[in-house]
């Protein structure tokens, strides 16, 4: 039996500490909101939702290494990027996935990370799907939690961008061989003759 009971502890230990408290689930479950509102809305382009579920001061890095501050920042970014004359991103298709529960701190503010799927068709009529990651700190306000800081980005060295980089310039070398051959034939032919 004395055998028995530090196993006992150590598995109703384990599983205590897994649960977490009635009051933070009910935090979590609050957090699990926000990440299905917003996912939503940036599918839906919907800027006024984003724009209202992020603090007055929100600092967004996005994944083209843009430095975005405020909510006027945020629909001045999304207008660049999908409405203005010259923009470049045609449509989005996003969903996120946490890593881990948020952690909290201090019942009031909570950072969380994990990853993405992301799919963009570009106004070039390429589309490209990229896996992110992200991280993000939240602030509760009132009984309102929003965005305070969101960290968006993808590995600069395996992503399909780059590959398609990699692909045009491995064409173009080739096409530059191809003509450089031709053109060398034809000034050796001009010169035998």
């Amino acid at each position: 039996m004395r055998r028995l009971l530090p196993v006992l502890f150590l598995f109703t230990f384990t599983a205590f500490a897994q649960t977490p408290p009635a009051n933070d689930e009910a935090v979590h479950n609050a957090l699990r909101q926000v990440k299905a509102t917003m996912t939503k809305a940036l599918n839906e382009r919907d800027v006024e939702t984003i724009a209202a579920n992020v603090t007055p001061e929100i600092i967004f890095t996005t994944m083209n290494g843009d430095a975005v501050h405020g909510r006027d920042g945020i629909r001045a970014y999304f207008n660049k990027m999908m409405n203005a004359p010259g923009h470049v991103v045609k449509s989005i298709t996003t969903s996120f996935e946490a890593d881990a529960l948020t952690t909290l701190y201090g019942g009031d503010t909570g950072v969380a990370y994990g990853s993405s799927h992301d799919r963009y068709e570009l106004t070039s009529g390429q589309t490209f799907d990229i896996n992110g990651r992200w991280s993000c700190t939240l602030v509760k306000e009132g009984d309102k939690w929003l965005i305070a800081s969101f960290h968006y980005s993808t590995n600069v060295f395996d992503n399909p961008v780059l590959a398609a980089t990699k692909k045009y310039a491995a064409w173009a070398a080739g096409g530059a061989l191809v003509l450089g051959l031709i053109i060398g034939l034809l000034i050796g032919r001009r010169r035998a003759a």
